[in-house]
């Protein structure tokens, strides 16, 4: 009986292990919200990283988040890197900048796993209102990929991204 129950166990911890193997070696997650704000307003509290932590629920959910910016806050170039017992230690670069399109960012976390995303903010103006699309992608190692047979990456940083796409909103229409 105690074999058998071993034997079952080792069957399932592998089939576990060999199912994380064969999920895909990429990610990809996105939410959107339109939002009643001119585009240009939007996308100031995206593309200024100062602004863009006023509202990142990343940075609000670590009390004890110490960020340091580099000597450019806006644009594409400007970056900045953390550490907390929450969000880890990483650093955030704005890799691209078109105005009232787009922003795209380098996202690097060297802890609590080392990991390299893209994330991508896109604008659509529609009439006086403007739908903005926070995406993110990268590719999804071993341990990403065990880690998500067991809880839903989408779920966690897809809540993550409502919340936030939910304060970039208030911010953006309270300034109206």
């Amino acid at each position: 009986m105690f074999k058998t129950l071993l034997l079952v166990l080792a069957v399932g911890v592998a089939a576990v292990l060999v199912y994380a193997a064969l999920k895909p070696k990429s990610f990809a997650l996105s939410r959107s919200s339109v939002i009643a704000a001119p585009a240009d307003r939007v996308f100031a509290l995206i593309n200024d990283l100062q602004g863009f932590n006023s509202w990142n629920p990343f940075a609000k959910q670590d009390p004890e988040l110490k960020i340091q910016y580099e000597a450019v806050t806006s644009g594409k170039g400007a970056a900045y890197t953390w550490v907390g017992k929450k969000a880890g230690v990483g650093r955030m670069e704005i890799a691209d900048s078109v105005p009232v399109q787009r922003v795209t960012m380098k996202l690097d976390f060297s802890k609590p796993m080392e990991a390299h995303n893209t994330v991508n903010f896109t604008l659509e103006p529609q009439g006086a209102n403007t739908r903005v699309s926070w995406a993110m992608s990268g590719p999804a190692n071993y341990a990403h990929n065990l880690m998500t047979t067991f809880f839903s990456m989408d779920k966690m940083v897809g809540g993550q991204f409502e919340a936030g796409l939910a304060s970039l909103k208030v911010l953006a229409e309270k300034a109206t």
